[in-house]
């Protein structure tokens, strides 16, 4: 799959409604993510700071991850895509972060970018049936659904915790630096 859909935000707007404030919001957390991984090697993908085990490729594969969580399975109901319904979850919870070593750039990169795109659909399919409000097909162990706008506003928080670790990552691989991408 490719991603076709250009977003029409790519950042929040200065005085926008609730629905383009979160949209812009999550799609500028996704730009500065891709900007920060793309153009490296598997080596850049790689790379380590520290103690931590965090890498670039990781960040890719994870979010890839927690968008199609997020925003097919729990938003929408639908089955876990590939290659999420293979694994065994309960055997190696940290797969993702574990197996993204073993990817191509292009891999991880397409990987993501696919999850995307299945998000923007989805999310968009969501939001012109009920909006903000509609609950999730998800219902928790305490029998509450998420709403659009909550599994949306953490989406945005996964993101942001995640573009700061990228930030620190890419900063000690080529000494990229910066907030935005450029336009």
């Amino acid at each position: 799959m490719t991603d076709t859909y250009e977003p029409v935000l790519k950042e929040p707007p200065v005085a926008g409604d609730e629905t383009d404030t979160l949209l812009g919001s999550l799609e500028r957390q996704r730009r500065t993510l891709e900007w920060k991984c793309s153009g490296l090697d598997a080596a850049g993908l790689r790379a380590t700071v520290g103690a931590s085990q965090i890498t670039l490729g990781g960040l890719l594969k994870h979010l890839a991850l927690v968008e199609d969580d997020m925003l097919s399975q729990k938003l929408l109901g639908l089955p876990a895509a590939e290659p999420w319904s293979g694994v065994d979850w309960d055997a190696d919870p940290d797969w993702e972060w574990r197996t993204a070593a073993g990817d191509t750039p292009e891999e991880l990169l397409a990987l993501w970018r696919d999850s995307v795109a299945r998000s923007r659909a989805n999310v968009r399919q969501a939001l012109s049936q009920a909006g903000l409000e509609q609950l999730s097909a998800y219902t928790s162990a305490r029998g509450e659904s998420p709403s659009v706008r909550r599994l949306l506003v953490d989406m945005v928080e996964e993101y942001a915790r995640h573009v700061g670790h990228a930030d620190v990552i890419r900063e000690s691989v080529d000494g990229l630096v910066g907030e935005d991408p450029p336009n």
